[in-house]
């Protein structure tokens, strides 16, 4: 059974491309761009070609084409275009764009075939950073408003944690037997979103340094075996939905006392709860990054 998303309304198309849907409707009627279906029962929606179609469409008004003058180019011309003005200017967002229909079709081919295009041009941190990065917090939002399924979710980050973790294991193989600091990565109880740490973890070793990845939910009470084994450790752990916003000042304090205190050792926090501690609060070893790229770029 076919269970690939192919009809989508015009809420569907707003959220997935960022056109508004007024713009949409506009488009429509003033330059026939799109022609919506009709379910038996009379309702509107747009299929998968439509929804391809106002990708290219939205990435050509981007990058300098009016709207009146794309409605004059023949529809099987458009892809062509595209592909040619991304191999020309930046291709970043065309490359979004090809993620995005990936993970709707559940088309790993689609992933993989624009994935090595971009390493022709690109690093993998630059495609991380540049790529990846958008591309999710946009799957955040998608999730969100039920344009997408838990099941696309979890489709397009398994096949970037794949990437990341094939370059972790270049990088490894590489490292130094000379570390230069002792960083133990891990996510606190019930947090199970990783991917963020798991790329920390890759720009960890990638500067010459120890990283101990234990991963999602770790209680505290067993990192505390950790303190027999190294004197000087940076703790990092990314807080997404855990500890509750009540609870994170207790948290700490409680980090602290376990494994701070009378030490040398520091405590690096990032993600959306960072947003909601008053720093001024915090003890002076636990240091809060608002992206990842700060962090990485403290290392």
């Amino acid at each position: 059974m076919n269970n690939i998303k192919n009809r989508f309304s015009i809420k569907d198309l707003e959220n997935l491309t960022g056109i508004k849907a007024h713009t949409i409707r506009i488009w429509e009627k003033r330059y026939n761009l799109l022609e919506p279906k009709r379910t038996e029962t009379n309702i509107r929606y747009y299929d998968l070609a439509s929804f391809q179609k106002l990708l290219n469409v939205k990435y050509l008004n981007s990058n300098g084409y009016k709207i009146s003058k794309i409605a004059t180019i023949e529809p099987q011309e458009i892809p062509q275009l595209v592909r040619e003005l991304a191999t020309k200017t930046n291709l970043d967002s065309h490359a979004i764009n090809a993620f995005k229909l990936a993970m709707i079709n559940f088309d790993q081919a689609l992933f993989y075939k624009t994935y090595e295009t971009l390493l022709t041009e690109k690093s993998f941190e630059n495609i991380f950073y540049n790529i990846f990065i958008p591309l999710l917090t946009e799957i955040g939002l998608l999730w969100q408003t039920d344009t997408i399924t838990p099941a696309h979710e979890h489709f397009i980050s398994i096949l970037i944690r794949q990437k990341i973790l094939i370059n972790t294991e270049k990088v490894q193989s590489k490292q130094s037997h000379h570390p230069v600091k002792t960083f133990v990565l891990y996510l606190p109880d019930n947090e199970i979103h990783d991917l963020g740490l798991t790329f920390i973890n890759h720009e960890v070793i990638s500067n010459g340094h120890r990283s101990i990845f234990l991963g999602q939910s770790v209680p505290l009470e067993s990192l505390i075996e950790l303190k027999n084994y190294y004197d000087d450790i940076t703790f990092i752990s990314y807080f997404t939905i855990k500890p509750e916003k009540e609870n994170l000042l207790t948290y700490i304090d409680q980090f602290n006392e376990l494994l701070l205190k009378d030490s040398t050792s520091n405590f690096w926090i990032l993600g959306n709860r960072v947003n909601d501690l008053d720093t001024e609060e915090l003890p002076n070893n636990v240091i809060t990054y608002k992206t990842i790229k700060s962090l990485t770029d403290a290392l």
